[in-house]
């Protein structure tokens, strides 16, 4: 089977600092902060008591029957919010395709984690017979894919990774692999989550994994700066359509990028933190730019996970060394989106995978905000403050995961 090539054609996103495309990609552009203090519950409790929250967002111009947006956790209303768009973006007609060809992977770290919160307290107040028949469904990580393929008559491959931070991409590389294998031509892929509540600021809390600069919100998140306390939790969407390039052809579809290589691998090295020589990221990198046949040497710009945490950027930092040699000193950008967004856990990637793609369309890096004191172990080009206007041919794309989960994407300028 010759090998068959797979496309970006539209893309969607809900986030802290835009709701739609080109409103996200506007506020990375001017280093716009979406982060604040949580408004959608009572965060004094709490040691942080920051966040990215999506404002002004609402769910039932999303779905076709209003009534489907109620049964659906916010992170499932986010998830169908850049379907919508994304589906909507690639110019795709309804009853146009083959439906058994079609495939969705949507994928979230956590899932419905405020609908368990609140089932669980009507048990605790009400008894049994009080919880929601609607709990179970509503919950797991798997329903915003289903609920998507539901929408649009989507009957090719239907599944949900679960990977932590590294969900997205691991949905959208495994999209990509199932589509250059010949098992669809068409998906719908990405990730989405809603977890700021109650449990989820109590569990990342008692970690001590967030930021608790609670006084500078827009300031917490600052990936490699050596004032970095924790990363800022946050929450959204990010989805693609990605296709066989003869398919996006033949229906006449505008063509954003070509989605090239796709990496994976596993630190196997401890619950939480990374390898500390960044030996599985370096390794994932890797592999992404031999299944993309392109040289370190040639990749412009890398979308780093860069959470804002001690150890992980150090240790990103080293791996992007150990993959890339000379190329550091030698052009190679590296930002991280994330000091504008905070981190959206399982829907990071394809957040990310947008901005990387809009790099490549646009010619400009988006910055690293917040860099004011560069850590002396993270001293790589992070394009701080603003953005950069800078030819980019190559980009890659890194998400890594809790259970030391890596999945990095490579996109590049369609020819």
């Amino acid at each position: 089977m010759s090998e068959r090539r797979v496309v970006i054609t539209g893309m969607g996103v809900v986030s802290p600092i835009g709701i739609g495309l080109d409103s996200f990609w506007s506020s990375l552009i001017e280093g716009k902060s979406g982060i604040k203090r949580i408004s959608s519950l009572d965060p004094s409790d709490f040691y942080c008591q920051i966040g990215g929250e999506v404002s002004d967002f609402e769910p039932n111009s999303y779905f076709k029957n209003p009534k489907d947006a109620r049964r659906a956790d916010r992170y499932c209303q986010l998830a169908m919010a850049s379907a919508k768009m994304a589906y909507e973006d690639a110019g795709i007609c309804e009853g146009s395709f083959d439906p058994y060809r079609f495939g969705c992977m949507i994928g979230s770290g956590i899932g419905g984690l405020s609908t368990l919160e609140k089932q669980h307290q009507n048990y605790l107040e009400r008894g049994a017979t009080k919880v929601s028949p609607f709990l179970i469904p509503m919950m797991i990580a798997n329903i915003s894919s289903g609920l998507v393929s539901m929408e649009y008559g989507l009957s090719g491959p239907n599944m949900s990774i679960v990977t932590a931070c590294a969900t997205a991409n691991h949905n959208i590389g495994e999209a990509w692999r199932m589509i250059r294998f010949g098992d669809a031509d068409i998906f719908l892929a990405g990730g989405a989550e809603a977890s700021i509540s109650t449990m989820g600021l109590s569990g990342f809390g008692s970690m001590k994994a967030l930021s608790s600069r609670n006084d500078e919100p827009e300031k917490a998140s600052r990936p490699f700066d050596k004032d970095r306390d924790g990363f800022v939790m946050s929450e959204g969407s990010g989805v693609v359509v990605i296709e066989e390039l003869e398919h996006a052809k033949k229906r006449g579809a505008e063509i954003y990028c070509e989605l090239s290589g796709y990496g994976v691998s596993a630190d196997a090295y401890h619950m939480t933190s990374p390898h500390p020589e960044g030996l599985g990221a370096s390794h994932c990198m890797n592999n992404a730019l031999n299944h993309s046949q392109v040289n370190a040497q040639d990749v412009d710009y890398i979308n780093a996970h860069g959470t804002s945490t001690g150890l992980g950027d150090i240790c990103e930092t080293r791996a992007i060394k150990l993959s890339f040699g000379d190329k550091v000193n030698d052009g190679l950008l590296v930002s991280s989106t994330k000091s504008m967004t905070g981190h959206l856990l399982g829907a990071a990637g394809g957040v990310e995978l947008a901005a990387c793609v809009k790099s490549i369309t646009n010619g400009i890096v988006p910055p690293t905000i917040n860099l004011d004191n560069p850590d002396d172990e993270c001293d790589l080009d992070y394009v701080a403050h603003e953005a950069r206007e800078t030819n980019v041919d190559i980009a890659l794309s890194n998400s890594f995961g809790f259970g030391g989960h890596n999945a990095s994407l490579v996109v590049k300028k369609f020819k």
